[in-house]
């Protein structure tokens, strides 16, 4: 049996015009993963009701599972509720019940619900209110040809809420028999996108389990993922494939899943009882902003206005020394004959290490990749 399919619909024109950023629709991927539902498109849509009524019925053409989130609201631009319902070819219809828990709800904030309010209390014929005991919108879902639609608050506190407490329970009651869906990530650095695929490209034509890859300055994530009929046949095929991917580029992966290169080298100082520190420049205090989280490890970073290669080292010889640490990392990001050049120094008591290079990339991310180069040398040399 294969498993159920699904699509995500962020409704708000202010998405559109990036004046926020979606995350509700990251969370709900994250949900649909988790519960063995294959996501294959997401969607962002303005408070437009021909718009919002066009996604949906296109959406519900395709998945057996269709989420919107946001367009609950009260306002005349909320129109989730009239798009919905002209996609399943239905009217609005008035809820007594659903009005009435929509003033107590008002109530007992100590206020008293509006004339707008009472729009919310309109579901598509045949929908079920889903009860939001932390927001005033109301949930609701509609099975609609066989398919399911679920609409949620755009809210992400409210999304989440009723995502956790409601929609996954109803979503393990439709689908009991659904495969497993599993996933890993095998953190990289110290190689590019293009030289790792040259090493791994024919892995990615799998179909189970699948091989992705995302690239961040200075850092690739592998994306392994497996579907079965139990967690542990998912997690079998996982392993064959890790095991593959680890012989042919093992040397460059430096974690796996929520590890981050920072942590790496923190961690490697702190089994030897080292503390560190940073000295940067150019940057905006990207090393440090990296490694403050490792308290008893991370002894302090400094970050300079200007400077050139021969006072970083200075200054981070200093720092050193004044702080007792055992190991030192700086960087500095400047600008020469026109180009962005990237200078790294790892410290150590007994020697020293470090780069000069130019950067050709976005000058948006020089600092990042400046971070990634000398993390990725100091995890080699402490590992």
């Amino acid at each position: 049996m294969s498993a159920p399919s699904a699509e995500i619909i962020a409704i708000g024109t202010e998405i559109l015009l990036g004046e926020i950023v979606d995350t509700n629709s990251a969370e709900i991927a994250l949900c649909l993963r988790q519960l063995g539902i294959n996501l294959y498109r997401t969607a962002a849509v303005g408070d437009n009701l021909d718009r919002i009524a066009e996604a949906t019925a296109a959406a519900l053409k395709r998945a057996d599972v269709v989420v919107l989130t946001g367009g609950l609201g009260p306002t005349v631009d909320d129109m989730t509720r009239q798009g919905v319902a002209r996609a399943a070819g239905v009217e609005l219809v008035f809820e007594p019940r659903l009005w009435v828990r929509i003033q107590q709800r008002f109530a007992s904030f100590g206020r008293k619900a509006g004339d707008n309010n009472r729009r919310q209390a309109y579901l598509p014929q045949g929908a079920q209110a889903i009860d939001n005991p932390i927001g005033t919108a109301p949930a609701f879902c509609l099975e609609t040809g066989g398919r399911l639609v679920i609409a949620l608050p755009g809210v992400p506190a409210e999304m989440r809420h009723l995502l956790e407490q409601s929609v996954v329970p109803l979503l393990r009651q439709i689908f009991p028999d659904r495969r497993c869906l599993v996933t890993r990530i095998l953190r990289t650095a110290g190689i590019g996108e293009s030289d790792l695929d040259a090493k791994i490209g024919d892995l990615e034509a799998a179909e189970n389990p699948t091989l992705g890859v995302a690239a961040h300055p200075g850092r690739v994530d592998l994306r392994l993922t497996a579907s079965a009929d139990s967690k542990d046949q998912a997690w079998k095929l996982i392993a064959g494939l890790e095991a593959e991917l680890r012989q042919r580029v093992g040397r460059y992966v430096y974690g796996v899943d929520q590890d981050s290169l920072e942590a790496v080298v923190l961690a490697a100082a702190g089994e030897r009882g080292w503390r560190l520190v940073c000295v940067e420049a150019g940057t905006g205090g990207a090393l440090a902003a990296g490694l403050s989280a490792g308290s008893g490890v991370f002894a302090g970073g400094w970050l300079m206005p200007d400077a050139a290669t021969a006072e970083l080292e200075a200054k981070l010889a200093a720092q050193m020394a004044a702080a007792g640490a055992e190991l030192g990392l700086g960087l500095l990001v400047n600008a020469e004959d026109g180009r962005l050049h990237l200078s790294g120094r790892l410290r150590l008591k007994s020697d020293n290490d470090g780069f000069d290079r130019p950067y050709g990339g976005p000058p948006a991310n020089a600092a990042a990749w400046g971070v990634s180069l000398l993390l990725d040398m100091a995890r080699r040399r402490l590992g």
